[in-house]
């Protein structure tokens, strides 16, 4: 429940209105931004918050249990910190968002009216549209492991140990021709068996993704396929390096890495029939193993 002053209640009750409404905008890198829909520039805590109709048609959605709220906004790349590049690199995700509806006449006098993340955030031409999220949704992340068959590391990380630098388990190739937002033929794969890539990362070395890293869906000998498209269209000549896949299964992880002593999930769990069942209906039971 939020917390009204008296001088606060006031204000809401004047029959003159002199509030509008304040965004508070966290990166992970520590930039932080402000806006706000006042014909003037505020500052409130240190923070400038410079007058903008760039986040138009929003709304919230909140709850009074656990469930997490969401909320929704559109709007025109028009603000001065929101840019196009900054979008497709994707320094926007995971942003924190705070709104408040202020008093402009006297700032200190606000009542904070959501609070979330930016989940998604997509464009359109010069268009954008933002999905947030709120801070409740941190209640549902999974701490601590998951009792599972499959691997819960990712190959090649300090939990799994494998060196994927070793000759065999990347490759360098270069783009021949391109076949889709996500789809190319490239030389030097052609050594490698059918789907040796597929689950991997493919790091882009050269061209407009130069830096930027990318989810292998399917390979089948010169052919790649990425699960998301480029942020920038893949042109002939563009160079990367691809690292191999791995699907997190017991038999993968000795038969193409030879890594089983890290494996990190449980292969030999009891599946749910084991669990469920009962006393032998054909058999003494005297209480030993069952067969």
């Amino acid at each position: 429940m939020k917390q009204v002053g008296d001088v606060f209640a006031a204000r809401l009750a004047a029959s003159d209105t002199s509030f509008c409404v304040c965004w508070r905008l966290l990166r992970d890198d520590g930039a932080v931004f402000g806006e706000t829909d006042h014909d003037a520039m505020l500052t409130i805590d240190g923070v400038e918050y410079r007058p903008s109709a760039g986040l138009q048609h929003t709304t919230f959605d909140s709850s009074s249990g656990l469930a997490p709220g969401r909320a929704a906004a559109k709007g025109a790349l028009s603000l001065d910190f929101l840019s196009e590049g900054d979008l497709d690199a994707g320094l926007w995700n995971g942003a924190r968002v705070d709104v408040w509806r202020v008093d402009w006449r006297a700032v200190e006098h606000r009542i904070p009216v959501w609070s979330g993340k930016l989940s998604e955030v997509t464009r359109q031409g010069r268009a954008f549209a933002a999905e947030l999220i709120s801070l409740k949704a941190d209640l549902e992340r999974v701490i601590g492991r998951v009792y599972h068959r499959d691997c819960d590391a990712d190959v090649g990380d300090p939990r799994c140990g494998k060196d994927l630098g070793v000759a065999g388990f990347h490759a360098d190739g270069v783009v021949a021709d391109v076949s889709g937002p996500r789809s190319f033929h490239a030389t030097g794969l052609d050594g490698f068996a059918p789907g040796w890539f597929a689950g991997g990362t493919l790091v882009w070395e050269s061209g407009g993704n130069a830096g930027a890293l990318v989810r292998v869906e399917r390979h089948d000998g010169a052919g790649t396929w990425l699960a998301v498209p480029a942020r920038v269209i893949i042109e002939p000549g563009d160079t990367f390096r691809v690292f191999a896949g791995c699907d997190k299964s017991f038999g993968m992880c000795g038969g193409k890495f030879g890594n089983r002593i890290n494996f990190r999930g449980f292969p030999h769990m009891p599946g749910p029939d084991a669990v469920l069942a009962g006393p032998a209906s054909n058999r003494a039971n005297i209480g030993g193993k069952r067969p």
